[in-house]
């Protein structure tokens, strides 16, 4: 079952379909800059106290299916910023497993 809108979105007719894609990609790019403080903790500071490694493999998985999604509607910043995801919550479940 596919949603299908045969007239524009109010916010297409607004004008701000182009802002707000800036918008989502900043915030994409700056939620994943926040997890570098973590990615340090772990791994220069081999600290992974508190971190559940089960809570960062099933963010891991849980981003396959964007990324798959992304691919199929052919959205390559999805496709960035939820395998920039998948990275960074699989090292991060490493880092956790190992330290």
């Amino acid at each position: 079952m596919a949603f299908h809108h045969p007239r524009p979105h109010k916010r297409e007719l607004l004008g701000l379909h182009p802002f707000m894609d800036k918008v989502v990609y900043a915030a994409g790019i700056v939620s994943l800059a926040i997890m570098f403080p973590q990615l340090k903790l772990v791994f220069w500071g081999k600290n992974a106290a508190g971190l559940e490694p089960i809570t960062w493999l099933i963010l891991a998985l849980m981003d396959i299916p964007w990324i798959i999604y992304g691919w199929m509607h052919k959205e390559k910043p999805l496709v960035f910023i939820y395998t920039m995801w998948l990275i960074i919550n699989s090292l991060i479940f490493v880092g956790s497993v190992i330290y």
